[in-house]
């Protein structure tokens, strides 16, 4: 199983970016997905989750800026992150766990200038 995040990038203050996490190896449907950012000299933190059903869970910070979403057809999960800001930066990692077994996939970094 592989994942693979994309979409990272240098952003103002107040726009957008939108965040991949192509799977491989397995089926997305199966899946508990999830987002987790971690900031220099800081702790990695959750910031959305999705499970099989299409329930989605946000970190306080992102609700209503941020949507995690799947598309199983084509075994991606996205976040669209909107109204960025300077302390969204930080690099995005994607989480999957599949039968039991929990994934990672490389950081892709996320930097929202003031």
């Amino acid at each position: 199983v592989q994942l693979q995040a994309s979409g990272g990038g240098l952003v103002q203050a107040g726009g957008s970016l939108r965040l991949s996490c192509a799977v491989s190896g397995t089926t997305l449907s199966l899946a508990f997905m999830g987002w987790y950012r971690q900031a220099p000299g800081a702790e990695r933190e959750m910031v959305a989750t999705i499970i099989r059903g299409g329930r989605s869970n946000y970190a306080d910070s992102v609700k209503g800026r941020f949507t995690i979403s799947r598309d199983n057809a084509k075994n991606t999960v996205f976040l669209q992150m909107d109204n960025l800001k300077p302390e969204d930066t930080a690099v995005y990692t994607c989480r999957g766990i599949f039968e039991g077994a929990t994934y990672w996939g490389q950081g892709t970094q996320v930097t929202v200038s003031s």
